[in-house]
């Protein structure tokens, strides 16, 4: 069977390796399609499709929204939405100022904590930085904490100090996950529950489900077998679609984060079923 990662991260917003690159990547990887999904952006969007047609491979403009609900990051992904559409790119837009600030409130309680990390050295850590309209995000924190020798790694910056139980993690106010699904649904898209595993909170990926979300990422590189497994389940359990990407991020000192492109797939004919979702969203 064909498949495709519906998941990866770009130098359009904190991954290392350019759009390019990530479909080459996934070309490379045997994969019959990949979905560029970066965080509150598409910057990265027509260089990623030109390179699919480089390489005969199918790209999904994608995008991952940043949400949050009972005090936790909660993320939804987007598909096939209008690329256009200037009221969807305002609200992303709006949304990276969000991630500005927060990153601005992390980089402070790195201070606070003796680490000498400032705002311009994690921007010149992002290639997304010459993009104008990527965004700035916790790997390119983490990136600096390598760089300077805080940390040994990136899994060690993200326990440490920048993940959700971190000595610097700061959790800003932002929209409701229902919010961004409504937003991508407005825009013509398909909305999915990224990495359900992550929230350990079954009652509220339901919730999502039940109130519009099209279907839910039960393959991913943090989720172990018996974990997919579940959230298929639940997903199939509400009559929706179970998705899956690798969440690739890149590699920095041979850890990658979270898995190398293709490390978790779907079925490419997953893809033409959110396409489906979202041509019937625009009608």
């Amino acid at each position: 069977m064909s498949r495709a990662d519906l998941h990866t991260h770009t130098t359009a917003s904190d991954g290392r390796h350019r759009p390019e690159e990530v479909v080459h990547m996934a070309s490379e990887a045997g994969l019959a399609a990949v979905a560029v999904t970066d965080h509150d952006t598409t910057a990265g969007t027509a260089e990623a499709l030109e390179a699919g047609k480089r390489y005969g491979i199918r790209v999904l403009p994608g995008v991952e929204i940043s949400t949050s609900a009972e005090s936790r990051d909660i993320h939804i992904l987007g598909y096939g939405f209008s690329l256009e559409d200037p009221v969807f790119l305002q609200r992303l837009a709006d949304l990276r100022q969000v991630r500005n600030r927060r990153n601005a409130e992390m980089i402070a309680k790195l201070n606070e904590l003796g680490m000498a990390v400032t705002r311009e050295e994690v921007e010149r850590e992002s290639s997304s930085s010459r993009r104008g309209d990527g965004s700035v995000g916790r790997p390119h924190m983490a990136e600096v904490l390598v760089r300077k020798g805080y940390v040994r790694d990136l899994r060690e910056a993200f326990d440490r100090f920048l993940g959700e139980t971190g000595a610097a993690y700061v959790n800003p106010e932002r929209i409701r996950p229902e919010e961004a699904v409504r937003w991508i649904h407005e825009a013509g898209g398909a909305a999915v529950v990224a990495h359900p595993g992550l929230y350990r909170n079954d009652p509220l990926v339901l919730a999502l489900l039940d109130s519009g979300a099209d279907g839910l990422e039960a393959f991913h590189s943090d989720h172990d077998e018996e974990a997919q497994r579940h959230y298929e389940r639940l997903a199939r359990s509400r009559g929706k679609l179970a998705t899956g990407g690798s969440d690739f991020h890149g590699t920095l000192g041979g850890v990658t984060f979270h898995g190398a492109v293709g490390h978790r797939t779907v079925d490419a004919s997953v893809v033409d079923e959110l396409l489906a979702l979202a041509a019937r969203r625009s009608d």
